[in-house]
C-alpha cells in the first residue's frame, strides 16, 4: 500500500516537473521575439482630428478610422457590464487566461471535430488587445500560444482599467464604427449615456462578427444575439430578470447618426490640410486627433462663395450659349440616357434634363424621375451662341434657336419673369456651368487671419486653389506699389507727371517700347492722384523711370507682392507674377498704418490632450491670463509688427485708392455707401481681372480668369468683371456695419486742392477735394511736370521686356 502510494506520488512529481519543465519551454520558444508589450502603456489610437472655424463650428474632419475616444472612467457602468458580460466575465478575477473558458471551449471543439465549423475560442479581453494590438488574425494554436504568452505580460505591465481602456476604444463595430462610443453614434445617433440596456447589449455582441449582425441584413440573427447577451448580463448579476426581460421584449430599432453640419468652406479646409500635413505629417493629420480653430469666419465664407459664384455666372451669360452638354442617344428612353450621360462637376443646385420637344414659345423637358418641365423662350433669350474671341451670335428668337430634342442642358427652378408675374408649377430657366473661374479672398488687415476664401467655382469640379495656387500678372493692380515708392521719395499725390506718348529703347536689336493707356489717350500734366485713379500706363511708367524700378522693386518685396521684381520698366504695368493671397495681403499693410503681416489661416492647433501646440499670436502678454476682474485696468498688449512703410504715406495711399472707388476706375462699387478703397486691374489682352480693396477692417480680394488664359473680351476689365463682386461681397459683409472712416494718422494735414492740377483751391472755386499732405509737403504756387526721359533706359539696371505694353 505505501509503495502504492510512493509510486503515485512520484508519478505525480515527475508529471508536476514535465508540465513546469514543458511550460518553461514553451514560454522561452514562443516568447522570445514577440512584440514589445510595453509600448501598450504609452499607446494612444488613431483618432479623428477636426478643423473648427472662428466660431468653433465644424470645418472638416480627417481620420483613418473614425473613433472618438472616451476614458473607461467615463464610460457608463451598464456598458462597461454588458462587454464583460459578452467577452469575458471574469475579466477582473483571471491574470490574463481564463482557465474554466479554455476548458469549456476545448470541450465545444472537441464535439466539432471534423465539423466545418470554426473552432470556439475562449479569449480574454486581454487576449483580445494582445492579439488586435500585437499581433495578427492568424487562425492557429502558435498564435494562441503567443497570445496567452503576451496576456500575462501584458496583466503584470498595465492596471486591468487600462486594458479595457484600450479595448473598448480600439474594436471595430462595423458601419466604420472604431471603438464603444463611435458605434454609439452610428447605430443609435447616441452617446454612451444615452444608451439604454438592450442598445448597449447589441453593440456588446458585435465585437465577434459585426458584418453577421448587421441590424438590417441580419435583423433576426442580430436580435438573438443582443437577447442573449441580455442573459449574459443577468448570469452575471449586472441586471435583473425583469429589466432583461422588458429589454428583450423591445424592437432592435436603428437611428442613423445625424448629418454632421459642417461649414462649406472646402478650398480653405484643404489648405489647412495641406498646412497640417506640412506641419507634423500625413500620420498626425489623420491619426493624432488634432482639434485646430482656424480664423474662418463662416457668414463671411458663405457670401464669399455665392458673390463668386453669382459673379462668375453673370460673366458667363453675356458670353452666350455654348450648347448642350450631351445628347441623348436617338431611341432612347430620356430617363435611361440621363443615367447614362457623365454630368459634369459644379452643377450646384442645376438640374440635368433631356429637352423632348420644341415649339414657338417654349422647350420641353423631361428628368432622371420622370417629372416634365417647361423652358419659356423668356428664359433663354440670354443664349445667344458663344463665337471665337467671346462674340456673340445672333439674337434668340425662337426656342430652337437654341435647343433641339434630344439635348442634354442643365436647368434652374424660375419662379418669376422679368416683370415679376408668376410662372406656373413646374418651369425652368435654361443655365449652364461656367467655363471661367476666379477666386476671392477676406482677412483682416491688423492681424492678417483669413476670414473668408473661396478658390474656385465649384471644389468638386476643381480643387485647384485660385487664391494660394494661381501665380498671374495683376496688371494695373500692381501700380500702388508704384505710387507708394513715389510717396517715400518726397512725391505727394499733387505732384505733377506728363501723360504722354513715351517711347523705350530696350537695346541693340530689340524694337522699341511704346507702353500706352488704355484708351490710347493722352492728357498732359496729371496728378499723381489722378493717374491712380485713372490708371494711366503712360504716368506709371515714367513715374517708376524717375525714381528707379530698383526702388519700385524694393517696396514690392517689402510688402510680399513678390519675392524678387526683374529690375524692367514694364514691371511697373504689373507683369510679374503673383497670387491673389499675397497681393491682398499687401493692400492690407496700407490701411493697417504700413505694418507687416502675414496671412494665417490657423489661430491654434491642440493635441488629443488638450495642449496647445501652436498659436498665431505669440504676443507677450503677462497680464492676460486673469482669472477675474478686480478693476485691474485692460492689458497692454505690444505690438510686433515691423513697419514696411511710413505711416503717413501708407495713408496717402489710402486716400489715393479710395479716389480710384470715389471717381477712377471703380466707381461700380461707390453704390455701397460705405468708405472703401481699392484698385482695378487687368492684364495684356485682357486675360486677367482683378479687384483688391478694403474698409478699414476688411481687406478684400477678387480675381477672375480663365485656367488657361484667354481673352475676357471686349471692354472686360477689373471695373466691370472683378469690382462688381468685390462690391457684392462688402455690401453684404458691410451691411450690420456704420460707416467707419480711414484712420488719420498723427502728422497728415488735410488741405483743399483742385482735383485737376493738384493746386490750392481758392474760394469758391468747383472739383475741389481734400488731399493729403505730409508736414512741409503743401503745394506753394506752381509746380514743375515730371516728365522722364524719352529713350532712356529704366533706371535701376535692366530694359523693359518686349510684349507687355498696354497693361491697364
Amino acid at each position: 500500500m505505501v509503495k502504492a502510494v510512493v509510486i503515485a506520488v512520484s508519478v505525480l512529481v515527475l508529471v508536476a516537473i514535465a508540465g513546469a519543465g514543458g511550460t518553461i519551454y514553451v514560454f522561452h520558444a514562443f516568447g522570445r521575439d514577440l512584440p514589445d508589450y510595453r509600448q501598450l502603456a504609452q499607446y494612444e489610437p488613431p483618432v479623428t482630428t477636426r478643423i473648427h472655424g472662428g466660431d468653433g463650428r465644424l470645418i472638416a474632419e480627417y481620420a483613418t478610422e473614425r473613433r472618438v475616444f472616451v476614458p473607461v472612467k467615463a464610460m457608463p457602468q451598464m456598458v462597461v457590464n454588458a462587454f464583460l458580460a459578452a467577452e469575458d466575465r471574469n475579466f477582473y478575477q483571471h491574470s490574463g487566461i481564463d482557465v474554466l473558458g479554455i476548458v469549456r471551449a476545448g470541450v465545444t471543439n472537441l464535439k466539432n471535430w471534423g465539423s466545418d465549423r470554426r473552432p470556439v475560442g475562449a479569449s480574454t479581453i486581454t487576449q483580445q488587445v494582445a492579439k488586435n494590438f500585437l499581433l495578427t488574425n492568424e487562425v492557429s494554436w502558435t498564435r494562441k500560444i503567443k497570445e496567452a504568452i503576451l496576456s500575462f505580460r501584458i496583466e503584470r505591465s498595465l492596471a486591468k482599467d487600462r486594458i479595457l481602456e484600450l479595448y473598448l476604444n480600439e474594436i471595430y463595430l462595423g458601419l466604420s464604427s472604431y471603438g464603444v462610443a463611435s458605434a454609439a453614434l452610428n447605430y443609435f445617433n447616441k452617446s454612451l449615456d444615452e444608451l439604454s440596456v438592450e442598445e448597449a447589449a447589441y453593440l456588446a455582441g458585435l465585437p465577434k462578427a459585426p458584418s453577421n449582425y448587421h441590424p438590417v441584413r441580419y435583423a433576426q440573427q442580430a436580435r438573438e444575439r443582443r437577447d442573449y447577451v441580455i442573459g449574459r448580463m443577468v448570469i452575471a448579476g449586472f441586471i435583473g430578470e425583469d429589466e432583461a426581460q422588458r429589454a428583450r421584449s423591445t424592437a432592435l430599432a436603428i437611428q442613423p447618426r445625424t448629418d454632421t453640419e459642417f461649414v462649406v468652406a472646402d478650398y480653405f479646409a484643404e489648405e489647412v490640410r495641406r498646412e497640417l500635413a506640412q506641419r507634423y505629417g500625413e500620420s498626425q493629420l489623420y491619426k493624432g486627433g488634432l482639434s485646430v480653430r482656424t480664423t474662418l469666419d463662416p457668414r463671411l465664407q458663405t457670401i464669399a462663395s455665392r458673390v463668386l459664384r453669382a459673379g462668375l455666372e453673370t460673366y458667363d451669360r453675356r458670353h452666350g450659349w455654348r450648347g448642350p452638354i450631351g445628347r441623348a442617344p436617338r431611341g432612347m428612353d430620356w430617363r435611361e440616357a440621363l443615367y447614362q450621360i457623365p454630368l459634369p462637376g459644379g452643377l450646384g443646385d442645376r438640374y440635368p434634363a433631356v429637352v423632348i420637344s420644341v415649339d414657338e414659345t417654349s422647350a420641353q423637358v423631361g428628368f432622371a424621375n420622370g417629372v416634365r418641365g417647361t423652358i419659356p423662350l423668356a428664359e433663354m433669350k440670354w443664349a445667344r451662341a458663344w463665337k471665337p474671341e467671346q462674340k456673340l451670335g445672333p439674337a434668340v428668337r425662337t426656342p430652337s434657336d437654341v435647343l433641339a430634342v434630344s439635348d442634354v442642358v442643365v436647368v434652374v427652378p424660375a419662379t418669376k419673369d422679368d416683370q415679376g408675374h408668376a410662372y406656373p408649377e413646374g418651369t425652368f430657366a435654361l443655365s449652364q456651368i461656367p467655363d471661367i473661374e476666379g477666386s476671392l479672398v477676406a482677412l483682416d488687415p491688423h492681424t492678417g487671419r483669413v476670414l473668408a476664401m473661396s478658390g474656385g467655382y465649384d471644389f468638386k469640379r476643381s480643387q485647384f486653389n485660385r487664391v494660394t495656387q494661381a501665380k498671374r500678372q495683376p496688371g494695373s493692380a500692381f501700380k500702388p506699389f508704384v505710387y507708394l515708392a513715389a510717396l517715400d521719395q518726397g512725391f505727394t499725390p499733387s505732384t505733377l507727371v506728363l501723360d504722354a506718348p513715351f517711347v523705350i529703347d530696350q537695346g541693340p536689336g530689340l524694337p522699341k517700347w511704346r507702353p500706352a493707356n488704355y484708351s490710347n489717350d493722352y492728357f498732359g500734366p496729371s496728378t499723381l492722384r489722378t493717374g491712380l485713379e485713372k490708371s494711366r500706363n503712360l504716368m506709371t511708367v515714367r513715374l517708376a523711370q524717375t525714381i528707379g524700378i530698383d526702388k519700385v522693386a524694393d517696396c514690392a518685396q517689402r510688402f510680399g507682392v513678390v519675392d524678387e521684381l526683374p529690375l524692367q520698366l514694364s514691371m511697373s504695368l504689373g507683369a510679374g507674377e503673383t497670387t491673389l493671397l499675397r497681393l491682398t495681403a499687401a493692400y492690407a499693410m496700407f490701411v493697417n498704418g504700413g505694418h507687416k503681416i502675414t496671412p494665417t489661416l490657423i489661430d491654434r492647433i491642440q493635441d488629443r490632450h488638450g495642449r496647445t501646440i501652436f498659436r498665431h499670436d505669440v504676443r507677450p502678454c503677462a497680464n492676460c491670463q486673469a482669472l477675474f476682474w478686480t478693476r485691474q485696468p485692460a492689458p497692454e498688449v505690444p505690438d510686433a509688427r515691423p513697419l514696411v512703410s511710413d505711416a503717413a504715406s501708407a495713408y496717402q495711399m489710402v486716400s489715393m485708392l479710395q479716389g480710384v472707388v470715389e471717381r477712377g476706375t471703380g466707381r461700380v462699387i461707390r453704390e455701397v455707401g460705405k468708405p472703401l478703397a481699392g484698385k482695378t486691374g487687368t492684364t495684356n489682352d485682357q486675360q486677367d481681372a482683378w479687384f483688391v480693396g478694403f474698409s478699414p477692417d476688411l481687406a478684400v480680394g477678387v480675381f477672375i480668369g480663365y485656367d488657361e488664359p484667354k481673352n475676357l473680351g471686349e471692354r472686360e476689365t477689373g471695373g466691370s468683371v472683378a469690382a462688381p463682386v468685390f462690391r457684392d461681397f462688402m455690401a453684404a459683409a458691410l451691411a450690420d456695419k456704420s460707416a467707419t472712416p480711414f484712420r488719420i494718422p498723427p502728422g497728415i494735414r488735410l488741405v483743399r486742392v483742385n482735383s485737376a492740377n493738384g493746386q490750392l483751391a481758392e474760394l469758391g472755386e468747383r472739383n475741389v477735394i481734400l488731399e493729403a499732405f505730409k508736414p512741409g509737403t503743401v503745394p506753394a504756387g506752381q509746380k514743375p511736370v515730371l516728365e522722364g526721359v524719352t529713350g532712356a533706359a529704366s533706371l535701376g539696371g535692366g530694359a523693359p521686356s518686349s510684349g507687355t505694353g498696354g497693361l491697364y
